[in-house]
């Protein structure tokens, strides 16, 4: 079983950065696509951004040149750079770690954390 711990939420004027962490324990992650996906109130969870094993990364369309995701591999780690964030990015960010290692965590076949609160303000 893993166990994700985020870090790094908080509120932030729009405009603003910010810097989320995960560090997992528990099974092994090596091998393991590991990522993060957003859930603003009211709204559906979902994908935005992973990276491979090898750091090969995707991101969804809207984060694209703003967000930054990357990996330490020795510390069972994933990171989120969050740059020019929007009110609307306003959410509880959540890290996944993939539980088949032939599927990326935008497939949505993961275990989750518990979640690090987000607020942009205008």
């Amino acid at each position: 079983q893993i166990q994700l711990l985020e870090s790094g939420g908080g509120l932030v004027h729009a405009g603003g950065s910010l810097r989320l962490s995960c560090a997992a324990s528990g099974r092994t992650v090596t091998g393991y696509s590991m990522g993060w996906f957003r859930q603003a109130p009211g709204k559906e969870r979902i994908f935005v951004a992973d990276i491979d094993y090898n750091g090969e990364s995707y991101y969804e369309e809207s984060v694209q040149g703003r967000f930054t995701i990357s990996r330490d591999n020795a510390k069972k780690a994933v990171y989120l750079q969050m740059n020019s964030l929007k009110p609307e990015e306003t959410a509880v960010y959540y890290c996944a770690a993939a539980i088949d290692p032939r599927i990326e965590v935008r497939f949505h076949n993961n275990d989750w954390g518990q979640g690090t609160q987000v607020t942009v303000s205008s």
